[in-house]
């Protein structure tokens, strides 16, 4: 006999159950207006790039794609990856048009995202992520700003507080200025002690000194008292976010962001709950991203949030809505040889805009509608002999248990206005 096939899917990636699919609706759905208010405009492309469109940009992205991505080797001998961030995609795309379009550009999206790591808490091996980007903007505070301001707006939208989470905004150039002013200038120790920088709040203090002496001997003190009192300094963008009102905000210079891409304001969002306090978002400025595709250099900023941390932030803190119902109506045959009646009813619900299901279950008349009242559906409708003889049927309101009788016409205007 046979083997029977496994009924769990793919390690690592997930099945969406209604139930499931409902919250990764809202989800999206939530990200769609939020940058949608902000009036960006959404794209979407091929889930395949070329892997050399993730090596460009040295060692640390082409060991990305060697180790950490799903890489192949096509029909026609071209070596594809399934795209592991969104960033490269969209530069891709303003630089083939740049010619054409009106900066500065406002684009969002949802992709789909893969990368082959191990599966932990917030991180699986296909997500979906909320990129935004501005790009073309000459006015690059003012887009910085705007951007953080979306990512905030973005976790607001869903019912949260400032104090649920808090903003932290770096910049690589000003980073890189003070590396100068301590005259290390050479670009490969200010590479390692980026990196380095990045593990300061995950490793002992003693371990970073440590490191950071074998790579700037003469700098090793200063630059820890810098990186340790960056809280109590501020910069012109988290001046600029508390005059437009958002003051969950400060300085941190361990905020590296794993890209070397990156070339000014970088920033990320954590969750305050010790329960789930982590980073849920990030992005940062990429100047130069464009220029591989040709000698036109469009900065940009941008950030990605992902669905994963952010149903662990809404569960965290009790922010889902009640997201069960899958219809407004419920039309409840008596019989089951009424099931074809009850689908002509619906029909006129549904052409005024109600949402209805028909339960054609051979139940008993008693468990559908208790099953219809437990649902979370708003109204229900039986549909019987008396009801198709009279052509007169009763709405009943399941939140407070009122009645109305009438025509089908006059019953889905009742439930549409």
């Amino acid at each position: 006999m046979a083997e029977k096939l496994s009924i769990e899917p793919y390690k690592g990636v997930r099945d969406f159950y209604p139930e499931d699919m409902a919250i990764q609706r809202h989800i999206f759905d939530t990200w769609s207006r939020t940058a949608e208010s902000f009036g960006f405009e959404r794209y979407d492309a091929s889930v395949l790039e070329p892997s050399e469109l993730y090596k460009s940009k040295g060692a640390e992205n082409e060991e990305l794609v060697n180790d950490q991505t799903y890489t192949f080797v096509d029909r026609g001998d071209r070596e594809v990856t399934l795209r592991p961030e969104m960033t490269p995609t969209v530069a891709r795309m303003i630089a083939g048009r740049h010619k054409e379009l009106p900066f500065p550009v406002r684009w969002y999206s949802i992709p789909n995202l893969f990368r082959y790591e191990r599966s932990q808490r917030g991180r699986v091996r296909e997500h979906w992520q909320l990129n935004c980007d501005i790009f073309g903007a000459e006015d690059q505070l003012a887009a910085d700003v705007e951007m953080i301001a979306l990512a905030y707006r973005s976790l607001i939208d869903f019912g949260a507080t400032e104090e649920m989470f808090s903003i932290k905004v770096n910049d690589r150039r000003e980073m890189k200025e003070f590396y100068h002013s301590l005259g290390v200038i050479d670009e490969e120790s200010i590479t390692q002690v980026t990196r380095l920088n990045d593990r300061f709040r995950k490793i002992e203090r003693a371990e970073y000194m440590e490191e950071l002496r074998k790579i700037v001997p003469g700098a090793a003190e200063a630059i820890l008292e810098f990186v340790e009192k960056s809280e109590q300094t501020e910069n012109a963008v988290t001046k600029a976010l508390n005059a437009i009102g958002i003051n969950n905000v400060q300085i941190d210079r361990s905020l590296a962001r794993g890209f070397d891409y990156y070339t000014g304001t970088i920033f990320e969002i954590f969750d305050n709950d010790p329960k789930n306090n982590r980073s849920m978002l990030g992005g940062g400025r990429y100047d130069d991203l464009t220029s591989l595709f040709g000698d036109e250099r469009i900065g940009g900023v941008g950030f990605g949030m992902g669905d994963v941390t952010m149903r662990d932030f809404l569960e965290t803190h009790d922010l889902l809505p009640n997201l069960n119902a899958s219809a407004s109506l419920i039309v409840v045959p008596t019989e089951t040889k009424f099931n074809l009646d009850g689908e002509k009813v619906a029909m006129a619900f549904r052409g005024a805009g109600v949402s209805t299901l028909v339960d054609i279950s051979n139940r008993k008349l008693g468990k559908k509608v208790t099953n219809a009242a437990h649902s979370g559906a708003g109204y229900l409708l039986v549909v019987g002999e008396d009801e198709i003889a009279r052509d007169e049927f009763v709405l009943k309101n399941l939140a407070d248990g009122t009645e109305s009788s009438g025509s089908l016409t006059d019953l889905a205007k009742q439930i549409a206005s």
